[in-house]
């Protein structure tokens, strides 16, 4: 038993000393042209407190071939009557050109999500085209994404879109702010702060957000944690 934990330290140990050059994605619901690095995986978790509800996700990621990076996952929602409902999410993207310094990057994911006891294998399909550009050297960054969602439950699909900007404010943090449009009604927005414990290992975030002209009843908080691996994947 002593060996093990001293085995499990010291993979924990190996694992925060190095360091690749990735930059996180959660808390944005607007995706980046940026993949996990190859051979490598990573876990993005939070907990969402919605108005009259809660949320929990956990959404693993791995790249394992250098330009595919796989997502399966998902999350339970918990309402105030005691209603549970569960998502699960299958995601594939891949990019096009990878983003630079300075520069820019485009890509695709494909997804989709089930809900499980909605009688249904699929409850809605997704894709869309992320598109981010790199500006001050690494410090500020704009995504934007344009796609397509099919809601098979209700036969209907609708286009989506989103624009997000990143900005480092230190060594360790960053600013985020975002608006983007995935349902029917007035777009959402969201503003928050990611902070890297162990820089590009372990980072946690915290957002507020709200529905354009809504009040409160559509209004959430956050808060996340995203672990990064090294490449370990053969």
């Amino acid at each position: 038993m002593r060996n093990a934990s001293k085995s499990f330290a010291a993979l924990l140990a190996a694992l925060l000393a190095l360091t690749p050059a990735a930059h996180a994605a959660r808390p944005l619901i607007t995706d980046d042209a940026r993949l996990v690095d190859a051979k490598a995986c990573q876990v993005e978790s939070w907990v969402r407190s919605n108005q009259g509800s809660k949320e929990y996700w956990a959404l693993p990621a791995c790249n394992f071939t250098g330009n595919l990076e796989l997502t399966f996952g998902g999350g339970r929602t918990a309402d105030a009557e005691g209603t549970h409902t569960t998502d699960v999410v299958l995601q594939g993207k891949t990019l096009f050109k990878p983003l630079e310094t300075n520069g820019w990057g485009i890509g695709l994911a494909l997804g989709a999500v089930r809900h499980p006891g909605d009688g249904r294998h699929v409850g809605e399909l997704y894709s869309y085209v992320p598109l981010s550009f790199s500006f001050l050297n690494d410090k500020v960054f704009l995504h934007t994404n344009v796609g397509v969602l099919r809601n098979t439950l209700a036969s209907s699909t609708r286009a989506t879109w989103g624009v997000a900007t990143e900005a480092q404010f230190n060594e360790r943090t960053w600013l985020i702010a975002e608006t983007f449009k995935q349902n029917e009604g007035r777009p959402f927005f969201q503003a928050g702060v990611r902070y890297w414990v162990v820089p590009n290992r372990v980072q946690i975030d915290a957002t507020a957000g709200n529905r354009f002209s809504s009040r409160t009843d559509e209004r959430w908080f956050s808060i996340g944690v995203r672990l990064l691996s090294p490449a370990f994947l053969p």
